[in-house]
């Protein structure tokens, strides 16, 4: 008697496998749970595309020629777009006529700026950015060129004698002259061409919350540059 693969120490489970399909002793049935009750039974052939395609077509119906969908009836939702540059500007503009928000004194026509002798241009934008307190100031805005003179030769002397380094002089911005503003032109010219310009270090249009373009800040020195003081610096 010929003795099993068991009996012989191997266990071989397919080793008649391939005779058992050869004789097709093996039937393959589909699961009944891919098929509902009652169904009936098409015989398709897997690998025949065309009757697959006209299995899955039976139902559809062909639409005329003439017939168009009616997109006024649909339904479309559109998304916000993202911000373009021209609505950013428009926005800016809006908070700058509400607010004065992004209003920069220094970017106007109307803004004015000068340093004295030997003086870094750094300290005009410091003091234009409003990083020196003001410890006093002088309105002149209103006055006649000829009044305004002595009250600004009066507070300039005040102030040198107090020991103040930072002023305000309000002068106005002068819209409603004619030409360039008087008053405005008269005290940039005290400041950088009178007897005061040795005590004057810098000055700059003020910012927006005192006064702008109709303010100037005034950085005095502690000393008068004197000629002897020019030379020492070139030394």
């Amino acid at each position: 008697m010929k003795k099993s693969a068991q009996q012989k120490g191997l266990f071989r489970p397919f080793e008649d496998l391939k005779t058992l399909l050869d004789q097709r002793s093996i039937a393959l049935k589909a699961e009944a749970a891919e098929l509902p009750p009652n169904a009936p039974e098409t015989e398709l052939n897997p690998d025949d595309d065309r009757a697959m395609f006209e299995a899955a077509m039976a139902n559809v119906k062909k639409m005329p020629h003439n017939t168009c969908a009616d997109l006024e009836s649909q339904k479309f939702v559109i998304s916000s777009p993202q911000k373009s540059d021209e609505s950013d500007v428009l926005l800016q503009l809006e908070e700058l006529v509400k607010s004065g928000k992004g209003f920069v004194v220094a970017h106007t026509a109307e803004y004015v700026e000068g340093t004295g002798y030997n003086v870094n241009r750094a300290i005009v934008k410091r003091l234009h950015s409003g990083k020196y307190a003001v410890q006093g100031h002088i309105d002149l805005h209103g006055q006649s060129v000829e009044s305004a003179r002595v009250l600004f030769d009066q507070y300039l002397k005040e102030s040198i004698s107090t020991h103040k380094r930072m002023i305000l002089i309000i002068h106005g911005r002068g819209l409603s002259s004619p030409a360039d503003p008087v008053l405005k032109t008269k005290v940039i010219q005290w400041l950088t061409t009178g007897p005061w310009r040795k005590w004057v270090m810098a000055f700059a249009s003020a910012r927006l919350c005192d006064g702008g373009t109709g303010a100037t800040y005034v950085l005095l020195r502690r000393r008068p540059a004197t000629k002897r003081f020019k030379r020492k610096k070139r030394l």
